[in-house]
């Protein structure tokens, strides 16, 4: 009986050693779970998320959230076995987060600068859904290339073959789709008055066709759009801050006083991309009271593996699918969810 008596109590110090070492070693792993989110109609530190000055806004009755994934860094065994365990959190190698040949303060001003940059196109796209177009304007012909003659600085390109530009890497795209050498008819204004002319590419370095003109894009607008929002990182908030800076501008509630979350990057065009973390971000929004969420077109799977009961799961795969999808919920209507598997 003693000896039982002593093995039980060997074997208790033991465990309660082996646990407390668990909590002290410190593994190459980070632990993913549900971030903050934050309605891009409200505030944050009692300023507006998105300010907006110069015209008019309007006040909606619901919210459109953006969501975030939560990243601790350092984390001991236990917390990875828990993890790893409880199936809420993802423990993924630290490197999948932090490349070996990357400082975490270089990881976090990289997604600093992408978050910056997905503002811009945010506003971008949120402003030719508003009708303030993308004007492509000739900085600078590069002497002894083809387009010397034609084209002037200051010109607005506007098309490529009848083809509409909508971007300045749209144009690049349109030229750089033909062979070197091809004959590119191109639209253009200078000084208002609009007007074509016909241009011989020839083969750049990397062996595509090139015309020869830099570029500016300029997009003409009345008011200032001002977004607010600090120690956030990444891109994936572009979708969400388009439409936020849609219905402040526009008199109608895009929200129809749902509570709506949603990400995805987006770009110039009002392209909708993929994003990491969906099931972090999913309950991320269930836990903020959402009940609908707007997920990128490529997410679906990943995002009905991981279904929050309650959370209706829309699939957007550009700005106008999202805005045409809040008007079909604001009828009453279903819009495209994303498919069962």
């Amino acid at each position: 009986m003693r000896r039982r008596g002593a093995t039980l109590l060997t074997g208790t110090v033991l465990l309660i050693v082996l646990i407390a070492l668990a909590w002290q070693v410190r593994v190459p792993y980070v632990e993913l779970g549900p971030g903050p989110t934050w309605d891009t109609l409200g505030k944050d530190s009692g300023k507006d998320v998105i300010q907006i000055s110069g015209t008019p806004t309007s006040k909606s009755a619901g919210q459109l959230r953006m969501v975030t994934v939560g990243v601790t860094p350092d984390i001991s065994l236990w917390e990875a076995i828990r993890g790893w365990l409880s199936g809420d959190d993802a423990v993924v190698p630290r490197e999948v987060i932090y490349p070996p040949d990357q400082t975490q303060q270089q990881v976090d001003q990289a997604n600093q600068q992408d978050f910056k940059n997905s503002q811009s196109s945010a506003e971008t796209a949120a402003l030719r859904e508003l009708g303030y177009p993308v004007q492509v304007v000739v900085s600078k012909v590069v002497a002894g290339l083809p387009a010397v003659g034609h084209l002037q600085a200051g010109d607005v390109v506007t098309s490529v073959d009848g083809k509409p530009v909508t971007s300045s890497q749209n144009l690049v795209d349109q030229v750089r789709a033909q062979k070197p050498g091809a004959i590119l008819t191109i639209g253009y204004t200078r000084g208002g008055v609009p007007g074509t002319t016909s241009i011989t590419s020839d083969k750049a370095d990397d062996g595509t066709a090139r015309i020869g003109i830099q570029l500016d894009q300029r997009q003409p607008h009345p008011f200032k759009i001002t977004i607010t929002l600090n120690d956030v990182g990444g891109p994936s908030a572009g979708l969400m801050f388009s439409l936020g800076i849609i219905d402040k501008v526009k008199p109608e509630d895009l929200t129809g006083g749902e509570h709506i979350a949603g990400t995805g990057t987006i770009d110039d065009d009002g392209h909708v991309g993929p994003i990491g973390g969906i099931a972090q971000k999913l309950r991320a929004a269930k836990r903020d009271s959402a009940t609908i969420f707007l997920v990128p077109s490529d997410n679906c799977p990943e995002a009905v593996a991981n279904a929050v009961p309650g959370l209706e799961m829309v699939k957007v795969g550009t700005l106008d699918e999202a805005l045409s999808a809040l008007q079909t919920l604001r009828s009453g209507g279903t819009p495209t969810l994303c498919p069962a598997h």
